[in-house]
C-alpha cells in the first residue's frame, strides 16, 4: 500500500522509523502503526524519551561508554570492585552490556567506535585507539583482552591493535577472546572464520 494515501503525520513516523539501520519500509510501518494503535500516553512517553535523549546520555571521555549526563566517568571504570588493570576492547557501547550479561568479566571497558573499514572511510585515526595507549600508561594496564566481532572489519582492527600495542613497548599482554562453533550449529553452516579459529583453537582431549 502507498502512503500517499496515508495521514501526513503517519508516514513521516514512517519515514523516521525507516532511516534507523536494519529497519525496512514495512517494519517501518508496522513500528509506525503500533504506536498510533498505542495509548496516546504511551506515544507521549516515547515521544518524552526520545526529546530527553541527547541531553541526558554523554560518553563516558575515559572509556566512551554512554553514561548519564550527570556522571563524570562511567560506573563501571568508578566502581572500586573493577579491576582498572585489566581492559576488554569492544566495537561499541552495546557490547559491554553482552559481555555484563555473563557475570563473569571484572575488569573495565574501552570503547572503540567502530572498527577499520576502507570502504566506509573509516580509518585507525576514527577510532579511540590513541585513548586506550594513554589509559594503559594511566592505569597501568596489565592486559588488553581484544572482544572485537568475528568479522573481517573485526579482524584486521584486532589485528592492528595488536601491533600498535606491541610497537608502543609497554609490555601490557594482549589476548583475544577465544573463538569457537556455537552450540547447536552444524558444520556445514559455519562461516570460514569461526571455522578458522575452532581450529586455532582446538583443545587435546
Amino acid at each position: 500500500m502507498s502512503t500517499d494515501i496515508l495521514p501526513k503525520a503517519l508516514t513521516a513516523l514512517i519515514d523516521d522509523f525507516g532511516n534507523l539501520p536494519g529497519v525496512g519500509p514495512r517494519t517501518a510501518e508496522r513500528y509506525a502503526y503500533a504506536v498510533l494503535r498505542r495509548d496516546p500516553k504511551s506515544a507521549k512517553q516515547l515521544a518524552r524519551s526520545l526529546d530527553r535523549l541527547h541531553d541526558h546520555v554523554k560518553t563516558c571521555p575515559k572509556t566512551f561508554a554512554l553514561i548519564d549526563a550527570s556522571d563524570d566517568v562511567s560506573p563501571l571504570y568508578a566502581d572500586q570492585g573493577r579491576n582498572r588493570q585489566l581492559v576488554c576492547v569492544v566495537e561499541e557501547p552495546l557490547d559491554i552490556i553482552a559481555l555484563e550479561r555473563t557475570k563473569q568479566f571484572t575488569g573495565t571497558y574501552h570503547v572503540l567506535g567502530g572498527v577499520i573499514s576502507p570502504i566506509d572511510n573509516i580509518g585507525p585515526e576514527q577510532l579511540h585507539i590513541p585513548e586506550l595507549i594513554e589509559r594503559i600508561k594511566t592505569d597501568d594496564v596489565q592486559e588488553i583482552i581484544i572482544a572485537t566481532n568475528a568479522s573481517v572489519e573485526g579482524e584486521s582492527t584486532a589485528l592492528f591493535l595488536q601491533r600498535y600495542i606491541q610497537e608502543a613497548g609497554l609490555g601490557t599482554t594482549i589476548t583475544r577472546l577465544a573463538r569457537g562453533i556455537p552450540v547447536g550449529v552444524d558444520l556445514e553452516y559455519a562461516d570460514q572464520i569461526t571455522l578458522t579459529h575452532a581450529l586455532e583453537g582446538r583443545k587435546k582431549l
